[in-house]
């Protein structure tokens, strides 16, 4: 834990210890702090009697992406969606492929300034249909976000958390009470990797799941990215198929997604396409009708098929659509069978692209570099 200088707007979800310490409610990791202490995430603080945001208002950057990226299959596909995250996290992943966002502990990491009203403006102008929270994770700067999804949705813009789900219970409550779709990162479903990959607990990811299945109207998507040696073992996915199935239900779509080397894992190889084959093999024989692959070239794995026919709906390349075989109440054109999912008559077209934006105020301009 930190102690320097703080500056930042109260943050909720925090009460006072008898020790005279106070207790941040957040995120299961419930950090404790004296003045001046910085949380495990850096950016939740206290200045004397208070918890503080330090991250409020300043992002990252902003990018519009295709919604496939977050990923988001059954959402919007097509679509593109304003992208942005804020710095730190309260998970300590070694295998991180937004390591310099998360892991930054330096605010020059934060280039940009918005108030909620200026990106709101900003995807209404840039033509997109969301915003996601994502980059490092909304549960740590919920003030922010919960503050920017209301903006948004008086836009009539949707709002997206990709998140790891390691947040408490009432703090999971306001931050998806505004949004409308996300996506899950479920790590790997052991205990012993969560304890030694990220110093994190698996119990909570599986209780913000089941809360958002079964409590929210949120869309919900899965992924788990596969580490070779780490949690892609046919018996590990097996138990994870067989828990999604049972928890969740067969409609909720999965993705296996590929390892690169990357922050503290630079000496695992990368995952095999056939890896990747046979977790999705595993998942289909479990129950779970949609389930993809990532981060690989794999159309046929990225592709959305009927659960009843079995005719392709949806193609994908990476993140093109490459064809649309949905009529517009969101049926198979085949069979007539409804497809799980959140769609529009027709499927956006905004492709591959990735804009880097700028926000100012009530105008944006592209820039270079994502």
């Amino acid at each position: 834990m930190q102690t320097d200088p703080i500056e930042g707007v109260p943050a909720r979800h925090w009460h006072r210890l008898d020790d005279g310490r106070i207790q941040c409610d957040v995120c299961p990791r419930f950090c404790r702090l004296h003045d001046g202490q910085r949380g495990l995430c850096f950016v939740r603080a206290r200045r004397g009697e208070q918890l503080l945001l330090t991250t409020w208002g300043r992002s990252s950057g902003f990018c519009v992406d295709p919604i496939e990226k977050k990923p988001l299959n059954h959402f919007l596909p097509g679509t593109p969606v304003l992208s942005f995250g804020t710095a730190g996290c309260n998970l300590t992943c070694k295998f991180c492929q937004n390591w310099d966002i998360s892991k930054a502990r330096a605010f020059d990491r934060l280039q940009d300034r918005a108030a909620p009203a200026a990106i709101a403006e900003t995807a209404v102008r840039a033509g997109c249909r969301s915003v996601a929270y994502t980059y490092n994770d909304p549960v740590i700067f919920l003030e922010y976000a919960v503050d920017v999804a209301r903006a948004c949705r008086e836009r009539g813009l949707k709002n997206v958390a990709v998140t790891a789900g390691y947040v408490g219970p009432e703090a999971r409550a306001e931050l998806f009470a505004q949004m409308d779709a996300a996506n899950v990162d479920l790590k790997a479903f052991t205990e012993s990797f969560y304890r030694k990959l990220c110093t994190g607990a698996l119990q909570p990811v599986l209780d913000t799941l089941v809360y958002l299945k079964h409590e929210t109207d949120v869309w919900l998507e899965v992924t788990t990215l596969l580490i070779p040696g780490e949690n892609d073992s046919p018996a590990e996915i097996e138990t994870l198929s067989a828990w999604f199935a049972v928890n969740l239900g067969p409609d909720v779509p999965l993705h296996f997604t590929a390892f690169h080397p990357d922050w503290k894992m630079l000496d695992k190889p990368r995952t095999p396409a056939r890896t990747l084959a046979e977790a999705r093999r595993i998942a289909r024989a479990a129950g779970l009708r949609y389930v993809y692959t990532g981060n690989v070239h794999d159309e046929a794995g990225q592709s959305t098929y009927c659960h009843a026919c079995g005719e392709r709906l949806i193609g994908r390349d990476w993140y093109q659509l490459t064809a649309w075989d949905l009529t517009p109440d969101g049926c198979c054109a085949a069979c007539g069978a409804r497809c799980a999912g959140v769609f529009e008559d027709r499927p956006g077209a905004w492709g591959a692209r990735r804009m880097p934006l700028a926000v100012s105020g009530p105008r944006f301009e592209l820039v270079h570099g994502c």
